[in-house]
């Protein structure tokens, strides 16, 4: 430690005898201050780059804080718009439905209640749903249900406040039906698997094509002469089977319908004519 002290001090004394020596010899204050400047330059430029650099960090942190900020205030009104226009479309969507549904009722020739649905059976497809409307309202079991696009299926459990609807492509379901163009009768039936089919006896000269439409036959007293139920998709030949087939579009997707009419009234009216004007 004192070889230290002694070393430091001589590196002061030759120092200070190295800058007299300068003066003296004639470069006055002005070669030391040369010296000096020789010397402290690079540290001064080191110093003040990294201040710049310093200051350029700030600042570019500084703007990007306030970017962030602005972008999470941007973000939230953007999903503030989304919501507001997703509200706007729903609305719009709920009310051509329901004027579609209004239109009906009002051309209908029978008695109509208007009903919201409640309620889905779970599993991979549909086949009842839950209304409603029950025993307050007067609904009484094979109360019929449609939609403005058709059959949709007929009451089989009335509550207080609600009802259940069984639909056509429940396995348990069978209408009567004809085919309108040839009005060749059948029975359409549910499917385990969600479709439907028109059953009908194989006769010479009726024929059934792909597109026919099938609407209910109004015998049963259950369902309104000529409520469309589907149109056919294929038909299945069975030779010279007693009973053929046909696959059928149902022509109410029961997996979208939110409002429906439940016929409260009876009428001896073919109501297929009032249905094709609604499409």
């Amino acid at each position: 430690m004192r070889f230290r002290r002694y070393a430091l001090l001589m590196s002061v004394v030759l120092v200070c005898l190295l800058l007299l020596t300068i003066q003296t010899r004639g470069g006055g204050m002005g070669r030391a201050a040369d010296v000096v400047s020789i010397l402290t330059t690079p540290v001064q430029a080191l110093l003040t780059k990294a201040h710049r650099g310093a200051l350029a960090l700030w600042a570019g942190y500084r703007e990007w804080k306030s970017a962030w900020s602005e972008n999470l205030v941007l973000r939230a009104e953007n999903e503030r718009l989304r919501v507001g226009s997703l509200q706007v479309r729903e609305a719009q969507t709920e009310n051509a439905r329901l004027r579609r549904l209004l239109a009906l009722r009002e051309r209908l020739p029978l008695s109509t209640l208007a009903g919201e649905v409640i309620g889905r059976e779970s599993g991979g497809w549909a086949r009842a749903l839950t209304v409603n409307r029950g025993l307050g309202d007067g609904i009484t079991t094979q109360t019929p249900v449609i939609v403005p696009d058709g059959l949709v299926g007929r009451v089989v459990r009335v509550r207080p406040g609600a009802s259940v609807v069984q639909l056509v492509n429940d396995p348990a379901s069978t209408v009567g039906a004809v085919v309108h163009r040839t009005r060749a009768a059948g029975l359409v039936e549910g499917e385990p698997g969600g479709a439907i089919r028109f059953k009908f006896m194989a006769r010479d000269g009726v024929g059934i094509i792909p597109g026919d439409l099938i609407v209910t036959s109004g015998q049963g007293q259950v369902f309104p002469k000529g409520l469309p139920v589907g149109r056919v998709v294929r038909v299945e030949d069975k030779g010279s089977a007693l009973f053929h087939f046909a696959v059928l579009a149902p022509v109410a997707d029961f997996a979208r319908v939110e409002e429906v009419l439940l016929l409260t009234g009876e009428t001896p009216v073919d109501l297929v004519a009032l249905f094709r004007k609604d499409g």
